[in-house]
């Protein structure tokens, strides 16, 4: 669960997100969030140009049938552990840096498999420290990336992929060790 003050997000008095069905116990809503969201990443992925508005389009296809707000940037600063994600007012701009320097780097093609680890480790580490979404952001992240590793000519195992050790590689890389998660990714790719 995120740490947010004030979260205009959150039904009154509770840390549950507002939501389409009006869910109000945490339980219920990560289920039908999870449901919901793996339903729509099986359909068809919205087309872009693998930019920031690209990103957009693909969270609020996911997250479409759960939150009003879907591909959405947050309002609200918030934290995980304690440790603070990108302040709202620079996320758009962080985010377009990012996805600018994600072009001028030819979306990471024509690479070797551990120089695109490595470059993609980097990619997915400064993501994910934007959070650019009040919920939803990995599994945004993680489709994103499968699209991106397409693209580039290394596509991802996702049955290899093992949520647990994810996660800790992306702890790792918001601490700024990135090693671990170029690792998880050569892994995905070879």
């Amino acid at each position: 669960m995120y740490d947010a003050i004030e979260d205009p997000y959150t039904y009154k008095n509770s840390t549950v997100l507002i939501n389409k069905l009006d869910l109000q116990s945490q339980a219920e809503l990560d289920a039908f969030e999870a449901e919901i969201s793996s339903a729509r990443a099986a359909e068809p992925l919205p087309d872009g140009s693998l930019n920031f508005v690209h990103y957009r389009a693909i969270h609020h296809h996911l997250f479409q049938d759960v939150y009003q707000w879907a591909g959405e940037l947050r309002t609200v600063r918030i934290s995980k552990g304690g440790n603070p994600f990108c302040f709202p007012e620079n996320i758009e701009g962080q985010a377009n840096q990012l996805f600018s320097d994600l072009r001028s780097a030819d979306h990471l093609r024509r690479l070797g498999a551990q120089v695109f680890a490595k470059k993609a480790a980097h990619f997915l580490a400064e993501l994910n420290a934007i959070h650019a979404f009040r919920e939803g952001n990995g599994r945004s992240q993680l489709t994103f990336f499968a699209l991106l590793a397409d693209y580039a000519g290394h596509p991802l195992k996702i049955e290899k992929l093992s949520p647990e050790e994810m996660l800790a590689a992306m702890i790792a890389s918001f601490d700024g060790d990135e090693r671990r998660l170029s690792d998880v990714i050569y892994h995905l790719i070879e």
